[in-house]
């Protein structure tokens, strides 16, 4: 008796302290969403989606082209990024097992560790130099670096969870080992390459530092991927580094439509994975 007495106390003790850890872990992150909730829902309106910035002394205003920008930036660093990362992440699958699969595997490790900060410096050196000034292009070539080496480790992990049978049937049917990759084994494992695409196209929205030093800023709409671009997370640096409260509460505004595109995305990821999973059951 005295033994079943003493475990269900240290059980009751370790579920305890693993309901203190949860909490401990999740407060901060409801508290950091209550606040930008709360400051960031009176910034929201029909202005706000739609206008452009206006100068201090006029009310008013949005971030419309800051929100273009987002999505025009992010859209050009998957054109660049998600052929490469899910290329190189196939290549390390089917044929990485020799040294050049072992020397891309490993500068694929280094990378995903690199501060973004510095991505954007090595973008400031390739692209913006050469150029001679700020642009669009320049932001989606650094957003697409810190997105490569993330997508190749995860598509090579979903590549190799592909049953073999299922190559070996494509072979023997007299299938090219190439279309075999295409059509079989990369059809497969589709939809967890999907949401490793959508996990890394959340990380590149939220970026700031790259395009501090790739796109930079710009008050008006541009579509042209040479000419510097205004994006969500410079416009709320730009307006919560400000004296001015009138760009404060926009950057709380600001703030809070980046956190639901990030989540929206983040969500649709999650979905994907779970109807993988529930398909395979």
């Amino acid at each position: 008796m005295k033994t079943l007495a003493r475990r269900k106390f240290w059980n009751g003790f370790m579920t305890g302290l693993c309901a203190l850890g949860l909490v401990a872990a999740v407060a901060p992150l409801a508290s950091l969403l209550w606040l930008v909730i709360s400051r960031g829902i009176s910034s929201l309106n029909w202005d706000f989606f739609t206008q452009l910035p206006t100068p201090v002394s006029e009310p008013g205003g949005g971030v419309a082209n800051a929100i273009g920008g987002t999505l025009y930036i992010v859209g050009i660093a998957c054109v660049l990024g998600v052929p490469i990362g899910v290329g190189a992440g196939v290549f390390l699958a089917e044929r990485g097992d020799g040294k050049a699969g072992e020397a891309i595997r490993f500068m694929a490790e280094v990378l995903s560790g690199v501060p973004s900060i510095v991505v954007g410096i090595v973008a400031y050196g390739l692209v913006v130099l050469p150029m001679r000034r700020f642009s669009a292009l320049a932001g989606g070539v650094g957003l697409a670096v810190l997105m490569i080496p993330p997508l190749a480790r995860s598509t090579e992990e979903l590549v190799r969870l592909v049953p073999r049978t299922l190559r070996e049937a494509s072979l023997a049917l007299g299938v090219p080992e190439w279309r075999t990759s295409l059509r079989v084994v990369i059809r497969t494992a589709l939809p967890g390459i999907l949401t490793a695409i959508l996990l890394g196209v959340a990380r590149a929205a939220g970026e700031t530092a790259p395009l501090l030093f790739t796109s930079l800023n710009n008050q008006f709409w541009n579509w042209r991927a040479d000419r510097p671009t205004a994006s969500l997370t410079v416009q709320i640096f730009n307006y919560a580094v400000s004296p001015f409260e009138e760009w404060h509460r926009q950057a709380w505004g600001a703030a809070l439509v980046l956190l639901l595109l990030v989540g929206t995305l983040s969500a649709a990821a999650r979905f994907l994975a779970r109807s993988r999973v529930g398909a395979r059951r």
